[in-house]
């Protein structure tokens, strides 16, 4: 109203979108100086003018308006293709959820990197990653686009990857639980919860043959037979060493043998479960909210750290929820390599020559650990230590074939792919580490020995130094030789220089001589 009348029907349309905005958008539009110039007016009559002058505004607002709420599909028809922008410094979104809640899109990795990730938009936590092992670069030449399937691409049309849908699909979809799609007719073709890279989400289902890897490769999370555990990578990708393990405690119902395999799902009332058959759980693992009433958003991540973690979205932020692991000295490797944990000590190095960096602990960073030591007993030298022990020597083979510590310390060092072993004198155990010496954990007890391979390129030093005195030696001599050769014949040339001179004097030098050739200055003549 207006001095207690209605607007006119332009200025109705025009206010309308101008709340619309306001109350839509992340930012208030002003409303044009002109149009509310015109709403503090009376009621004027409405001429062609000002009918023809609302319609273009009208026009140009609503164009603006789709703009902005279209900006992000809700779903990608085959034909679809975007190319990474340069102005965008973060993420640059592609296809949202419904609520808004979810968004696959282009994520900066290192300036120069993409990774075609769906997030969580109000934290920008990424929850799925296509090809996590690899980034692709970010260029206006790459292109993601969608012919029944997901390909990503390089310039010169090189397919990085794609979802292998053989060009079936017929729309991609994002869901309220962040599950990426790919429909033909309302069926899923293929879709993202079933190749989950570090995190689940609430109600993402987890079967035998998926695994969750972290974010650096080194770790990952696996189901067996009856239980749930954690590996790692120590070397190049061969060795993966169980650190923890979860058995399914079968409190409401069992595992059958036979009845196939068990898979998890992380619950919305706050708990990790384990199943087999139907809806009821052979095993929980609650979460600190387990059944209380808040309003949240669960998922569980895999840590660059090795530790398999809980979280709930509180509106503002990620609160943890839940850890597998909750002693930092039981982490597969919490100090580094050669380090050593002590409870509420924090970290250390096995040994002070061990120790890289005078300033802090770090130790051996183990950039070498590719190799076994099959190639000569001077490829390292051994470290003894009293009282540590292996975080998860319960999971490891011990050898028990040892009677002392001298015996165990021989079968190791008689073993090239052996890098140390620990052997506890009150057990008789022998545990071998057939992987690079990762942290120790210390203790009180000195019964405790660990006996440990330290790579060292003293030998390759020795044969360096060796091959540059004999290059030295190499380089004098012909450095002789050429600075001999030179004085020679510089010797030379001056030893005969004068006759050299004379010959070419008379060779070249002009005149009006008849004969150049007589053999002598009589015999010459002049015209």
């Amino acid at each position: 109203m207006v001095h207690g009348q209605p607007f006119p029907k332009q200025e109705i349309i025009i206010y309308s979108l101008h709340v619309f905005f306001h109350n839509t958008l992340i930012f208030p539009l002003p409303l044009p100086s002109l149009l509310i110039s015109q709403v503090k007016m009376e009621k004027k009559p409405v001429n062609s003018a000002t009918r023809s002058l609302a319609t273009q505004l009208l026009f140009l607002i609503s164009s603006i308006l789709y703009t902005c709420t279209s900006a992000t599909a809700q779903e990608l028809l085959a034909g679809f293709k975007a190319n990474p922008s340069s102005s965008v410094s973060s993420f640059q979104s592609l296809l949202n959820d419904s609520t808004s809640t979810f968004s696959l899109g282009f994520l900066r990795v290192n300036q120069t990197q993409l990774a075609l990730t769906v997030i969580h938009l109000p934290s920008l936590q990424p929850l799925w990653q296509a090809n996590p092992t690899s980034s692709f670069r970010w260029s206006d030449k790459t292109q993601l686009f969608f012919n029944g399937s997901l390909v990503i691409s390089d310039p010169h049309k090189r397919s990085f990857w794609s979802t292998g849908t053989s060009q079936q699909g017929d729309k991609v979809v994002l869901l309220n639980s962040s599950n990426l799609q790919i429909l033909q007719k309302q069926v899923v073709l293929w879709q993202s919860f079933d190749f989950p890279t570090s995190t689940l989400v609430e109600n993402q289902n987890f079967t035998s043959n998926m695994s969750l890897v972290s974010s650096n490769g080194l770790y990952s999370m696996r189901l067996g037979d009856d239980f749930m555990a954690l590996y790692a990578r120590f070397k190049d990708g061969k060795t993966q060493q169980m650190y923890w393990k979860h058995k399914a405690l079968e409190a409401k119902a069992e595992v059958v043998q036979g009845q196939g395999p068990i898979h998890a799902r992380l619950e919305s009332d706050g708990f990790l479960g384990m199943y087999q058959m139907g809806k009821t759980p052979v095993d929980i693992q609650p979460f600190n909210s387990f059944h209380r009433p808040i309003d949240r958003f669960l998922m569980v991540q895999l840590e660059p750290d090795g530790n398999l973690k809980g979280y709930y979205w509180a509106q503002t932020d990620w609160v943890l929820d839940y850890q597998a692991i909750t002693e930092t000295c039981e982490l597969p490797s919490p100090c580094g390599p050669y380090g050593l944990c002590r409870a509420g000590s924090g970290c250390s190095c096995l040994d002070n020559r061990t120790q890289v960096d005078t300033a802090s602990f770090q130790c051996i960073d183990g950039d070498d650990q590719s190799r076994d030591f099959c190639s000569g007993s001077d490829d390292f030298w051994v470290l003894r230590r009293k009282g540590v022990e292996l975080p998860f020597k319960e999971l490891m083979d011990s050898d028990t074939t040892s009677s002392s510590v001298e015996e165990c310390e021989l079968s190791c060092q008689r073993n090239c792919s052996c890098w140390g072993a620990v052997y506890n004198n009150a057990t008789g155990f022998c545990y071998p580490l057939n992987y690079p010496i990762q942290t120790l954990v210390g203790v009180g007890d000195e019964s405790k020995v660990g006996y440990f391979k330290v790579r060292t390129k003293r030998s390759w030093h020795k044969k360096m130094k060796v091959g540059i005195r004999v290059l030295g030696a190499v380089i004098v001599v012909l450095t002789g030789v050429v600075l001999g050769y030179g004085g020679y014949k510089i010797w030379n040339r001056r030893r005969r220089g004068p006759k050299r001179v004379l010959e070419e004097k008379t060779e070249v030098s002009p005149g009006p001589y008849k004969n150049l050739g007589s053999a002598s200055f009589k015999s010459i003549e002049m015209f």
